[in-house]
């Protein structure tokens, strides 16, 4: 299983840590150990982790079910350095540290400046943060540097003709953003290209949006009598020349088997496929879904002080669209507003949300509709 960009990489399929399996509000251990030992024993070896994924929770589960069961040389571990964790260089060590405490791990195979856009990309470097995390480099904490990205291909472009030392670049992409004017997915891999940069591949299926498709979209793959709606977003974002890796964020054993089944043996996307990925596309346009990929930043990252689960809203909106099912506004009042939450109209407008969100959404209007459509 070799991987065509860096030889400790097993193959090209990456185990996201952002979607782990939960009792509650606790990762399920059992779980997710059987998920990654499936992973291992396939022959694969890239995990992937931040320390807001799960409220710092991913980073430990990572420590106590993988680094305390396997010898290092037998995973990959990438972390990242998040905007809200530092304030200053001086910061910057020291969260850096307790990464690798949380993880129990001596280094980190590969290190990413987090979520960068126009707007944090200059925090980071006012703190000198890609200096610091190059040092880190130096001093064998990291074996590679590099990004993850969500803006415009202008702002990638500003980035990668500015730190050069930069090895890898991830990147959301999938076939429902790859011509989406927001994303700009072809256009950001397309920097990448410009620059020679290797790619790894965040929000594949969007979220679970193309695993759970609108009944025609469904058709039209099912028709094709292949493998899983998974598969074959997981199958387009790999086979572009310059991915390197695509994360899957799995949820549970069944999901990682699937994934496993297709990518163990990766098959690159034919032009009849290319053809059904395109109809689907225009199916999505014309339901005008909200593009959320339920990544939970703006409830976890920078809680909302009125406790709106605002993807779970955006879930049930977007269900409520494409499917027409009359559970939906159940699942709204008992799901969303129970435990405590508030509901979409008892948002205060703070926009907290907004600045964190990766897809750069419009929250506060989208609320109002959520609102509009269920209350």
């Amino acid at each position: 299983m070799k991987n065509e960009f860096f030889d400790e990489i097993h193959g090209n399929f990456g185990f996201g840590c952002m979607r782990l399996p939960m009792n509650d509000e606790k990762v399920n251990y059992d779980e997710f150990k059987k998920m990654a030992d499936a992973f291992i024993e396939a022959g694969f070896n890239y995990f992937d982790t931040a320390h807001g994924y799960l409220n710092g929770q991913s980073e430990i589960a990572i420590g106590d079910c993988v680094s305390d069961r396997y010898d290092r040389s037998r995973f990959l571990l990438t972390n990242k350095l998040t905007e809200p964790y530092f304030n200053s260089n001086e910061d910057i060590r020291p969260f850096f540290e307790k990464q690798l405490s949380w993880c129990k791990v001596d280094y980190f195979d590969f290190y990413l400046m987090h979520a960068q856009d126009r707007n944090n990309y200059k925090k980071f470097k006012e703190c000198k943060a890609y200096e610091t995390a190059y040092k880190f480099k130096e001093e064998g904490l990291i074996k590679h540097f590099g990004l993850s990205f969500h803006d415009k291909a202008e702002v990638l472009d500003m980035i990668l003709s500015e730190h050069p030392e930069i090895e890898i670049v991830q990147i959301q992409f999938n076939y429902v953003d790859y011509e989406d004017t927001t994303v700009e997915s072809r256009k950001v891999y397309e920097v990448c290209e410009k620059y020679n940069k290797p790619v790894i591949v965040m929000e594949p299926v969007k979220g679970g949006s193309l695993v759970n498709l609108p009944k025609e979209a469904d058709k039209i793959l099912r028709d094709l009598n292949g493998g899983s709606n998974a598969s074959y977003a997981i199958r387009f974002a790999a086979s572009f020349p310059k991915m390197a890796m695509v994360l899957s964020g799995m949820s549970d054993l069944s999901q990682m088997e699937d994934n496993i089944s297709f990518m163990k043996d990766f098959k690159p996307f034919d032009e009849k496929e290319r053809e059904a990925v395109k109809k689907v596309c225009d199916i999505f346009r014309s339901l005008n879904l909200v593009p959320c990929t339920a990544c939970r930043y703006c409830v976890e990252e920078n809680e909302c002080p009125k406790g709106i689960r605002i993807p779970d809203m955006f879930s049930a909106l977007n269900a409520n669209e494409a499917f027409h099912n009359w559970n939906t506004k159940y699942y709204y009042n008992t799901v969303i507003t129970g435990n405590d939450h508030g509901k979409a109209s008892e948002c205060i407008k703070c926009g907290k949300c907004e600045k964190v969100c990766p897809q750069h959404l419009e929250i506060r209007e989208l609320l109002e509709k959520v609102a509009k459509t269920f209350e």
